[in-house]
């Protein structure tokens, strides 16, 4: 069994789904989303990003880990903010010396519902069929389940230093 967490990451809400994997069969353990309040100041909604991706590495220890790449934004600080919020999800993600995939949003829509352009609601039905009984914590974490089951199907068996 290997167990794979994957994360949707955002500096609001960064959403975390964490699935076991035997063979190709795939189950549901866990979902959720850490939340910031935008009246923090960057540096402390980072850091309060840092240490629940923490607790959540620690609780469910996976044997690897994967995170959605960014997409450009037309506002160039937001895409910014995205992207370190990304980079604060890589490491705690790769912390633990695990290995950790990368995807676009395209090819984690086209493994998940089998077209790449689908929108939320078709990402979220098909979650709740490949994980049946699964009860999402929201759309991120819909969509970080979705990023973990991508990982599932693509990934490789190195482990990171």
């Amino acid at each position: 069994m290997t167990v794979i967490i994957g994360f949707d990451p955002g500096l609001g809400t960064t959403g975390w789904g964490v699935i076991s994997s035997v063979g190709s069969r795939l189950s549901h353990i866990a979902n959720g989303q850490i939340k910031t309040d935008p009246k923090m100041s960057l540096p402390s909604r980072l850091l309060k990003l840092d240490l629940e991706i923490a607790d959540i590495m620690k609780e469910f220890n996976p044997d690897a880990a994967a995170v959605e790449e960014v997409f450009l934004n037309v506002n160039p600080k937001s895409t910014l903010k995205l992207g370190q919020a990304r980079g604060v999800v890589l490491l705690g993600a790769s912390r633990g010396g695990i290995e950790v995939g990368e995807y676009s949003a395209l090819l984690i829509k086209k493994t998940v519902v089998g077209v790449g352009r689908a929108d939320k609601k078709q990402v979220q039905m098909m979650i709740s069929r490949l994980l049946p009984g699964v009860r999402l914590a929201g759309h991120d974490a819909a969509d970080a389940l979705a990023v973990a089951i991508t990982h599932a199907h693509n990934r490789k068996t190195t482990v990171l230093p």
